[in-house]
């Protein structure tokens, strides 16, 4: 809760959706929690709710809608700023929080609330090997720009591994971008304009919700489950909401570690099909599945389905390269658009590096090293966790993150301002869910769990805030 100057808690309500709106967690057009939400996440009562909402509809910042409930005016959300806060705990607990938090971190902070592995899980010998590989053999690579659709040898390469997927795809359907994120910066420019609605789960990877926002979209939630999003709400959703565009983790996903059922992929499917809305695909996690999975661009053949990754998680981020798979022709149109954005595909160094490293056998026995040491991790921090009474919503097949539920009494964004005044990144529920119903869970990196100190803080911060 963001304290205002007359510490009244009508104000405290009207001061903390302000913030959220000055920090783009909310933006024009976009429904404010209801009424018994947020009284419940701000433990404030339901009328104190009601009265804040009225003040600010008569401020012009909100506005009401008989039936439907309160949405954010227009106009009214600012521009995207990137100025600093005086300290981390001054910033508002919004989608960029665990981002600039683990980022910035200092030398020494303990941040099992990040989204990637320690540097000495990754296959750092098969990375220096190919670095001196390329610098030997093609020095033009270092000096030159991509080709507009970037590296031909990582394009083969990542059509092969597509193919081993089931995926019949051509090499007018495969672009190299500079990251994950520019894939799909790429196509919500390429597809969408300012005001269109995207359907998102809840909860979700933060920065989806983030970059939406930047590009001005409205966004929805669909409520997310063990084996997918929940389908009476997704069919609802279509209904009403009218989206132009679906994006989510078929396989490991991000926070929940959900894996998406074959029932579930081919209804959504079908759904998606009836109502005209494209699905993108985040496949970033496929690779720590202990198998394959069902995935919407297999059972699709990449007609209504966009399918996006990187090798930032299972290789490394900083030598970064993402892919986007689609139709011919939004390949053709996304190309053009990264080179009037980026003037070319993605550094061609990038791109050999991770080539060369695919084309051996290193990557099948590095990934097979993590998941053995992930499996391993999960079990030693389920263990650590339970002792402290925080338990995973579910148990996922692979991957390095544990959706918890924290005991009950505990916010997750008072334990992460706690934690972080310690020296230790926690990555509250709230950030993942655009409803804002996620303020008793908390996502973990198992990866990062190792320092005992991580117990001792959140044992801590636990005592002080239940």
């Amino acid at each position: 809760m963001t304290r205002n100057a007359a510490g009244t808690r009508t104000g405290d309500v009207m001061s903390s959706i302000r913030t959220r709106i000055d920090s783009r967690a909310l933006v024009a057009g976009d429904r404010l929690p209801s009424v018994r939400a947020l009284a419940e996440t701000m433990k404030v009562s339901a009328t104190t709710v009601v009265e804040a909402y009225d003040r600010l509809v008569a401020e012009g910042l909100i506005r009401a809608r008989r039936g439907a409930g309160f949405f954010v005016a227009e106009n009214t959300t600012p521009p995207l700023s990137l100025a600093r806060a005086d300290t981390p705990q001054a910033r508002a607990v919004d989608p960029f929080w665990v981002s600039r938090q683990s980022l910035d971190a200092a030398e020494g902070v303990l941040k099992p609330g990040c989204g990637w592995l320690p540097a000495d899980w990754m296959p750092q010998e098969a990375i220096s090997r190919a670095m001196r590989h390329l610098a030997r053999t093609d020095p033009a690579v270092l000096v030159d720009y991509a080709e507009t659709r970037g590296s031909p040898s990582l394009r083969r390469l990542l059509l092969a591994r597509l193919a081993d997927q089931g995926i019949a795809a051509g090499p007018d359907q495969v672009l190299l971008t500079a990251t994950g994120t520019q894939a799909l910066d790429l196509v919500c420019r390429f597809l969408l304009r300012p005001g269109d609605t995207v359907l998102i789960d809840d909860p979700c990877y933060f920065n989806f919700r983030a970059l939406l926002q930047a590009h001005q979209l409205r966004i929805v939630g669909v409520p997310m489950t063990d084996g997918g999003p929940d389908l009476a709400a997704f069919e609802a959703v279509l209904s009403a909401e009218k989206p132009r565009l679906y994006i989510t983790n078929s396989g490991l996903h991000n926070p929940t570690g959900a894996t998406l059922s074959p029932q579930t992929a081919h209804r959504v499917l079908n759904m998606a099909g009836q109502h005209n809305v494209t699905i993108i695909e985040d496949d970033i996690f496929g690779d720590f599945q202990p198998e394959a999975g069902a995935t919407l661009a297999a059972l699709d053949g990449l007609k209504q389905v966009i399918r996006i990754g990187s090798f930032s998680k299972t290789l490394s981020a900083s030598i970064r390269c993402g892919y986007v798979f689609a139709r011919p022709d939004w390949i053709d149109g996304l190309a053009d658009l990264q080179v009037a954005t980026n003037f070319g595909g993605p550094s061609p160094v990038s791109a050999e590096i991770i080539a060369h490293i695919l084309s051996g056998g290193s990557y099948r026995k590095h990934m097979e090293d993590l998941r053995r040491k992930l499996s391993h991790a999960r079990r030693d921090v389920t263990t650590r966790l339970a002792r402290l009474g925080i338990e995973p919503v579910l148990v996922p097949r692979g991957g390095f993150y544990l959706w918890c539920r924290l005991p009950d009494g505990a916010g997750s964004a008072s334990l992460a301002q706690k934690a972080l005044a310690s020296g230790v990144v926690l990555a509250p529920g709230n950030v993942f869910s655009l409803g804002q119903t996620a303020d008793n869970r908390m996502r973990f990196n198992v990866a990062q769990m190792h320092d005992p100190r991580i117990d001792e803080v959140l044992a801590e911060a636990l005592q002080q805030n239940c």
